[in-house]
Formats: structure tokens, C-alpha cells, sequence
């Protein structure tokens, strides 16, 4: 068995198993609406005005105002149905930088939090994702199309490993093979340089004793 068979079967079983790892996920752009379950806000930041103007807001997309959230420790609930929701739309595997707000008439909004808001996030029964900022909210959310995403997350992450093993253990045993075959040329090469020496040395002896002549 020659070590280029055994380099392009080693680079053939490694490409066959990526094509299949990519195979096993197709559709990584998904289509899933995030609601707003409920949430607690724990203080106002306008001092001026008693009731706040929350709302909710991804980078580069509109905001969303919160009508009935105005008033501080107090659980709102929702069904997902009102005319403002959904909250966001993620179109992607990827996150969004997204956060709640609360409106200032004087300077630059207030900022409950802004965070890498997720598919992969929403892991819980049902789809649901609970974000805690301490002294400032606490907010549920629902996202039951991210749920397979959350799945597949893991799956790819466990499908990256096994593959990172398949190509190390491929060029581990490759370069062991090489290495193998490199000392058995190198052992070749010595045995031919000794046995050339030997009948040198035989030549030599012979002319020391005059028996070339005899013969």
C-alpha cells in the first residue's frame, strides 16, 4: 500500500464525512417570530413624568413601543396577539443587538439593557427565553420556531467535534505512516552503504594479500 494511496484515501474519507456534516443541517436561514410574554420593569429613569414610554429595539430596526407598561414592579402579561407584536423577526442564525429603552424628552434615551439577543437563546419548554437585569427588568419571551435551531446548534457543535477528531486522527496516522516509510528508506540506504562497504573491504584485503594476482 503506497503512501499517496493512503494520503488521498486519508484526504477522500475526510471530505466525504465534511460533505456529510454539511448534509445533515441544510436551511440555516430560518424564519421565527419573537413575542413578548410579560414583563417587570423595576424602576422609571424619566423624573419628570410619572408614566414612562418603554419600548423595545433591535439595531437597524424600528421600535417597538410597550403602551401598557407604566408603572414600576408590576407583572404585564401578554398573549403574543397584540397589534405590536412580534417584538423582532430573526431571519438568520445570527444575533441581534437588541435592548429596552425608556424615552427622555431632555437627552438621549434611557437603556434598561441592550444585549446579543439570540435564536440559540431560547432553549427553555415551549421556546421560551427569560431575561433578568437586576434593579431594572425582568422579561419573558417566546420564540417556538427558534426551537430546532437551538437543536441543530448543538448538533453542529457535537457533529464539529467529530469531525476535528476524523482529521486529526487522518493526519495523525498519515504522519505516522510517513514517518515509517521515511525509516525504511533510510534503512535500505544503510544496508546498501554496508554491504558496498564489505566488498570494498573484501577488494582491499585481497590486494594486501597478492591473491588477485594468484587468481
Amino acid at each position: 500500500m503506497s503512501i499517496r494511496y493512503l494520503l488521498n484515501s486519508g484526504v477522500c474519507s475526510a471530505f466525504l464525512f465534511f460533505s456529510v456534516f454539511l448534509g445533515c443541517f441544510p436551511g440555516l436561514v430560518l424564519s421565527a417570530d419573537v413575542t413578548l410574554r410579560s414583563i417587570e420593569i423595576n424602576k422609571t429613569h424619566e423624573w419628570l413624568k410619572s408614566k414612562p414610554t418603554v419600548y423595545f429595539k433591535c439595531k437597524d430596526e424600528n421600535m417597538t413601543v410597550l403602551p401598557d407598561v407604566k408603572e414600576a414592579h408590576v407583572l404585564y402579561n401578554f398573549k403574543g396577539q397584540e397589534s405590536w407584536q412580534p417584538l423582532t423577526v430573526f431571519s438568520s442564525e445570527k444575533c441581534k443587538r437588541c435592548g429596552f429603552y425608556e424615552e427622555d424628552r431632555f437627552k438621549s434615551d434611557d437603556v434598561f439593557e441592550e444585549w446579543e439577543f439570540c435564536p440559540s437563546d431560547f432553549t427553555l419548554p415551549d421556546g421560551k427565553y427569560i431575561r433578568v437585569m437586576e434593579k431594572e427588568f425582568s422579561a419573558t419571551f417566546l420564540c417556538s420556531e427558534c426551537i430546532p435551531f437551538a437543536k441543530r446548534e448543538k448538533r453542529m457543535h457535537a457533529a464539529l467535534i467529530i469531525l476535528i477528531s476524523v482529521v486529526v486522527s487522518t493526519v495523525f496516522i498519515l504522519g505516522v505512516v510517513t514517518a515509517y516509510k521515511y525509516w525504511q528508506k533510510k534503512k535500505r540506504e544503510q544496508d546498501q552503504a554496508r554491504f558496498l562497504k564489505l566488498f570494498e573491504d573484501g577488494d582491499d584485503l585481497e590486494d594486501e594479500l597478492g591473491l588477485g594476482n594468484v587468481l
